[in-house]
């Protein structure tokens, strides 16, 4: 069901796109200041047919909006990222209760304080 109504989104966009690059510049604001008269429609009928066409794009869009963020909503009811996490959740201060680590703990690095520690291998030149 989601996909579907997807799709008709998809499809209204593009429609609506096309119905808006269609329609006349009355403020010249791309500078072309829309044709002449000639063609099947001409001047007010061209407006107006165009201007209900993209008035039920629109509200089609938004429609499909409003659906599939109601969709949306339904399938992710109750659920968080942090539901997915292993382990138990920490607060500042404390180091993780069970979780799994991914380096070691920073003791197992380094050798106590006074020892000479682990002997390195010459280097060879």
């Amino acid at each position: 069901m989601e996909n579907v109504i997807l799709v008709i989104h998809l499809i209204l966009a593009i429609c609506l796109i096309g119905v808006v690059l269609l329609q006349r510049s009355e403020g010249g604001g791309l500078g072309m200041g829309g044709g002449g008269g000639g063609g099947v429609m001409t001047g007010r009928q061209a407006g107006t047919a165009l201007g209900k066409l993209t008035w039920i794009f629109a509200i089609s869009f938004l429609a499909t909006s409003i659906t599939l963020t109601v969709i949306a909503a339904q399938n992710s009811a109750g659920s968080s990222v942090l539901d997915g996490l292993t382990g138990q959740p920490t607060t500042e201060g404390e180091g993780t209760t069970g979780g799994s680590n991914v380096l070691p703990p920073v003791n197992s690095l380094l050798p106590p304080i006074g020892s000479d520690g682990p002997a390195l291998p010459p280097v060879s030149e």
